[in-house]
């Protein structure tokens, strides 16, 4: 009979009994379901990044302005896939790091945020460049440091007195003014939403014209002029590849910010924060099934790592285009 006794209120620290926070009581079968489910989406995440990450280092043909902005989007994407290990902490209620790792993880989980939308708008901004010079490589530092300043900025309290919004022992809270939070909303949903949509309509229209173009002037072309159309039709499978990555960015964060916009957040039951978040997390991993199922490189690259063929000499030069 004790090893079937649970007591009905579990402390994070029960050595603790008045200022430990209480430990939410979930069936163990849910439990450990949602800790696997949660355990797998992060390793798969960060496998999958990891591969884009290394194909486009690796491969000196994919060397190319519009695949660095890819590999910066997959490297905040790798570690929003590793920060769900934290999520999964905080299933339960409980934080056991302490209060300034919750805040060190709290700042990080927005700098890498921020960076995967910087990363959308200079994907949007690339393609209206190019089917309408490439962005320079100081354009994707330079928006991880403006992540790191602005959010630093947002949760500047947090930072200087960890822990000082917890109720209790064991909490992982953080709290942002209305000034702030506004900023951020601003900052990190409504202004990037806009340029993308902008910039993609403005790409959507330019591409349907160019294509009839082509369409048009196919039949009698010179070697020059077909060589020009071939690269047209490069560009334009590249701004379709990276519409489908921005679109399924926008559907997966509108649930979690217009969640924030209506301030209906403490409405919300625990399944629906659970299932805004998840969504949230989630796009981290779709990014790479879309290069699987849009992108041959990254299927050739991926053989190449795999099976470890990486590892051989002048690898970096192979022909994967």
């Amino acid at each position: 009979t004790d090893i079937m006794y649970r007591p009905e209120t579990e402390l994070c620290f029960p050595q603790l009994l008045n200022t430990s926070c209480v430990r939410s009581n979930r069936p163990y079968v849910e439990a450990m379901l949602t800790y696997v489910l949660l355990l797998s989406v992060t390793l798969l995440t960060a496998f999958l990044n990891l591969l884009v990450i290394i194909s486009i280092s690796h491969f000196k043909q994919l060397h190319t302005p519009t695949n660095l902005l890819i590999l910066s989007l997959a490297v905040s994407d790798f570690f929003l896939g590793l920060l769900l290990l934290f999520q999964i902490m905080l299933i339960d209620g409980c934080w056991f790091l302490g209060d300034l790792m919750c805040a060190v993880y709290q700042c990080v989980a927005y700098i890498i945020s921020f960076s995967s939308v910087g990363a959308m708008v200079l994907i949007s901004v690339d393609r209206h460049v190019a089917i309408c010079d490439p962005l320079l490589k100081t354009w994707v530092c330079l928006c991880w440091m403006l992540s790191a300043i602005f959010q630093s900025l947002i949760l500047k309290d947090n930072l200087e007195q960890p822990g000082r919004y917890n109720s209790c022992f064991g909490e992982c809270v953080f709290v942002i003014n209305h000034i702030a939070g506004f900023a951020d909303l601003l900052f990190s949903f409504i202004v990037p939403i806009i340029v993308i949509v902008v910039l993609y309509m403005r790409v959507f229209v330019v591409a349907v014209l160019q294509a009839r173009a082509m369409r048009s002037h196919t039949a009698a072309v010179t070697l020059q002029g077909s060589k020009k159309i071939k690269a047209k039709k490069s560009e334009l499978k590249a701004a379709r590849t990276l519409g489908v990555v921005v679109a399924v960015f926008i559907i997966c964060l509108c649930p979690y910010y217009c969640v924030a916009l209506t301030s209906k957040d403490d409405l919300m039951n625990a399944s629906s924060a659970a299932f805004v978040i998840s969504l949230y997390y989630f796009n981290a991993v779709l990014n790479p099934l879309i290069y699987v199922s849009l992108y041959s490189w990254f299927r050739k690259s991926i053989k190449l790592i795999l099976t470890l063929k990486i590892l051989q000499p002048e690898s970096c030069k192979s022909n994967i285009l």
